[in-house]
């Protein structure tokens, strides 16, 4: 089923409301989780250390590693075969990423030395108040987050005086034009840390590492004359990482009959091979240290495994105005018309005839509308978290998401009511 969009669609802008909040709260994938955490904490999860033993009790439990955290509830009377229902996302954006040593600059400017993470579109990152975000690691062992939010940085574009060919094509070196100022007079080593280990309350010869990244301090906002549109940033992913913590909370309160699981990796920007990537150990760990913590056998891990679906939920493509000729013709999703099913028959999505039915029924229980989402033959699609785990973990994996445009941007575009929807649709999957 497709629907029509429209912009008086019914619903809850108190949901959409939350999201802005929490994208402008969550600048890094370390926010991020900690965001999420404080959410399932209040609904009654409780964390578990990977490094203790767990029990079978019933309840919501938590792991939180690094960017990635992975959310459970075991209902009462479960078995140690009952099958998960997942919802998968990922924590991490294309963003400019501060490199191991910072400090720089030439011709009286101070400047941040910074490396390109993920398919960042670096145009949009141009002539934008930027602040920095992170966490530092501590002698010891320990970390903090940091989250300087006010207008830090900037990665000045030439005027055009000194580039006439500019608005025929920019063409923009990733090691030389990319390099943010944030002040004036002779670089110092050890100049940033220090002033972010004063931002975070630490002192600076505590902090042995980070990891630290830029972040648009323009905070996200209603767009339109009507407000029927969102404009933000992160939306790739957080938008379902929002999404995917709401639907599980909701369903615990609401009841299900099987497992429900959120699961928000790091690194799928860059392919999601490390520890904390769906293409890591973390959730099949999880799933298994699970089962066994309420007493089942590999037997019962993989009856479980066998009956498990996910929803791997990720920002898709809405129809370009300006472009609609990249988009295949017949397919055309729009903001405001409910999320998106992702198809790609040469599986750089997970989604096949039993994934659709699974995801049309979610919808239909819930009262979503949904849209189907291909690529046109001549431009070849991303790919998401979904191949990755439907291949690790043998999981019947469907990918959705909500349609947006500016994908990679500094700033991206959605329907006001999409992340509503998405999370209603979510909600009805975990529940059954």
């Amino acid at each position: 089923m497709s629907s029509s969009p429209t912009s008086s669609r019914p619903f809850d802008r108190a949901h959409t409301d939350d999201l802005i909040g929490f994208l402008a709260a969550t600048p890094s994938p370390y926010h991020a989780v900690a965001g999420a955490a404080q959410r399932l904490e209040k609904a009654g999860f409780r964390q578990v250390a990977e490094e203790a033993a767990w029990d079978g009790e019933s309840g919501g439990k938590f792991v939180a590693r690094g960017g990635a955290i992975i959310a459970w509830y075991v209902p009462e009377g479960a078995t140690a075969a009952t099958p998960y229902r997942i919802v998968g996302a990922h924590t991490d954006s294309p963003n400019l990423r501060v490199k191991p040593v910072p400090d720089r600059g030439r011709h009286g400017w101070k400047q941040i030395a910074v490396e390109v993470y993920g398919g960042t579109l670096l145009n949009t990152w141009l002539d934008r108040d930027l602040g920095l975000s992170g966490r530092l690691s501590l002698r010891g062992g320990g970390s903090v987050l940091v989250h300087v939010d006010r207008p830090l940085l900037r990665v000045p574009q030439l005027a055009i005086h000194l580039d006439r060919g500019v608005n025929d094509g920019l063409k923009l070196d990733r090691q030389q034009h990319m390099t943010p100022l944030w002040g004036l007079g002779t670089p110092h080593e050890g100049e940033l840390i220090a002033f972010l280990a004063g931002e975070a309350g630490v002192a600076a010869d505590q902090v042995v590492g980070w990891d630290l990244m830029a972040h648009s301090v323009e905070p996200p906002a209603y767009l339109g004359k009507d407000r029927e549109l969102v404009a933000g940033p992160r939306m790739d992913n957080l938008l379902s990482v929002h999404a995917g913590v709401s639907a599980l909370i909701a369903a615990v309160q609401a009841g299900t009959d099987a497992i429900p699981v959120f699961a928000a990796f790091d690194h799928e920007e860059c392919g999601s091979e490390s520890d904390t990537g769906a293409g890591g150990p973390l959730l099949g760990s999880v799933l298994e240290r699970s089962v066994y913590a309420r007493g089942g056998s590999p037997e019962d891990r993989a009856r479980a495994l066998a009956a498990t679906v996910c929803l791997s939920s990720d920002t898709g493509h809405a129809v370009h105005p300006n472009y609609a000729e990249r988009h295949d013709p017949d397919h055309h999703p729009m903001p405001g018309a409910g999320p998106i099913l992702k198809v790609n028959v040469n599986q750089r999505y997970a989604t096949d005839g039993r994934g659709r039915a699974v995801f049309a029924e979610a919808c239909e229980r819930a009262g979503v509308p949904w849209q189907t989402f291909v690529s046109n033959n001549a431009v070849p699609c991303g790919t998401t978290i979904g191949p990755i785990t439907a291949a690790r973990h043998g999981i019947s994996t469907v990918d959705i998401g909500v349609a947006i445009l500016s994908m990679h941007s500094a700033r991206e575009l959605c329907g006001a009511a999409d992340p509503y929807l998405l999370a209603n649709a979510m909600t009805a999957f975990l529940r059954h």
